[in-house]
């Protein structure tokens, strides 16, 4: 691996962790249901969202303490409801990116058609992983599979778009009915992730603060900042897939994970060619796979450093406790509750929204008060950008719950 490529980190971790549901399901669906409508929204979200995001590695590598460090400073109340929040919604989200997972491996290499049984070997597989190799396996694996990942994915929207003839139209719409506004927020639920991705991005910073000594602040924006600027583009590109592929094709999607990835699959391939099912099949499911990989490391990270927050007390042990609990718990719900996975999954992403502004309040709070040094607090232009975002999360989230 060359030496420029080993300097990026958390960045290509954060873009592999957020590049998932919300790109490959609803990105997709935006544009199949939606054309470019909908475009607005991926671009908003992306922007207000951004200092959020952004203030997890600055705070980490500035101050050498993770965002949770900095929730206990504002009070310990504030890393309480942090634990509650997460508790809520860790299994649901691994179950979701799990059970898609699934669904694309019985597509792509057989063996069963049984999603529980794919789940259970997809989790073991990724807890090996982090169990030989811990956080730098992880850093240098997900290097490899974002590169498969944007190569097999332009490839894909390059022949969409030198197989279609159709024109589309640019009109943004707001959606008025309320099945379309739970639609939207969830779309920007986990667009291009839920705001508590900053903790985990601030844990990853620094444990690669850690294996690299040269990985400052400066360079922690830098990294993140082409993570992000991935996401955004990714997003964007299974937006256009979206349109140019299954856009007016008179699909009714399946809530099954296995039926929708083959339909999925089934759509790009008869719009592009067959001759391109494996880029679109490894495209889809390395998508899939670096999400479930790297949210089976994160949970149980942020829940590790929150216990030994709340009880003052280093075991090294409680990481695997919470990846054991983690996997138990997802294959749980993955057996008793595959069928109710539509509704658990909207259920997850419209509380990521709703639960938004929490995180970007109390992230701009903490970069810019004395737990951050002068130095590193943000610039006129961020904490302009920062007002508006939490006016942006907080208006869309009173506007949802008055149409429900």
């Amino acid at each position: 691996m060359t030496k420029s490529l080993k300097s990026f980190g958390p960045g290509l971790l954060f873009a592999g962790a957020a590049i998932g549901v919300s790109h490959l399901v609803q990105s997709t669906r935006a544009g199949a249901d939606f054309g470019f409508g909908l475009l607005w929204a991926l671009l908003l979200v992306h922007l207000f969202k951004y200092p959020f995001f952004q203030y997890g590695p600055r705070y980490a590598t500035a101050t050498g303490k993770s965002l949770l460090d900095g929730y206990l400073k504002l009070g310990k109340g504030v890393l309480i409801a942090y634990f509650i929040l997460n508790i809520a919604t860790m299994f649901t989200i691994q179950a979701a990116v799990t059970i898609v997972t699934a669904g694309l491996a019985i597509n792509l290499f057989g063996l069963t058609s049984d999603p529980v049984i794919w789940s259970i070997v997809i989790t073991i597989i990724g807890m090996i992983i982090l169990i030989k190799g811990r956080y730098k396996l992880l850093d240098n694996l997900m290097k490899i599979i974002i590169i498969i990942l944007t190569i097999t994915t332009i490839i894909s929207v390059i022949v969409a778009l030198l197989n279609t003839n159709n024109s589309y139209s640019l009109i943004q719409i707001i959606p008025k009915e309320t099945k379309e506004i739970s639609f939207l927020i969830a779309f920007l639920g986990w667009m291009p992730g839920p705001l508590d991705m900053s903790i985990w991005h601030s844990l990853w910073a620094i444990e690669k603060k850690k294996d690299s000594k040269v990985f400052n602040t400066k360079k922690s924006i830098f990294d993140f900042n082409i993570g992000y600027i991935g996401t955004l583009f990714l997003g964007f590109c299974f937006l256009l897939l979206g349109v140019l592929v299954m856009n007016n094709t008179g699909e009714n999607f399946s809530g099954s994970a296995g039926k929708f990835t083959n339909q999925l699959l089934t759509l790009y391939t008869k719009n592009i060619g067959d001759s391109m099912y494996i880029f679109i099949a490894i495209a889809a499911f390395t998508t899939m796979f670096s999400t479930t990989l790297t949210t089976l490391d994160a949970s149980p990270r942020a829940m590790t450093k929150t216990i030994e927050l709340l009880t003052n007390k280093v075991d090294k042990k409680i990481y695997w406790f919470w990846i054991v609990f983690l996997a138990i718990g997802t294959l749980v719900i993955l057996k008793f509750f595959l069928s109710e996975m539509v509704t658990l999954v909207r259920i997850a992403t419209i509380l990521s929204f709703l639960t938004a502004p929490f995180y970007a309040i109390i992230n701009f709070v903490l970069i810019s008060g004395k737990h951050t040094p002068k130095k590193w607090h943000p610039s006129i232009g961020m904490k302009i950008l920062s007002y508006l975002g939490i006016i942006f999360l907080i208006g869309f989230s009173g506007w949802y719950l008055m149409n429900l």
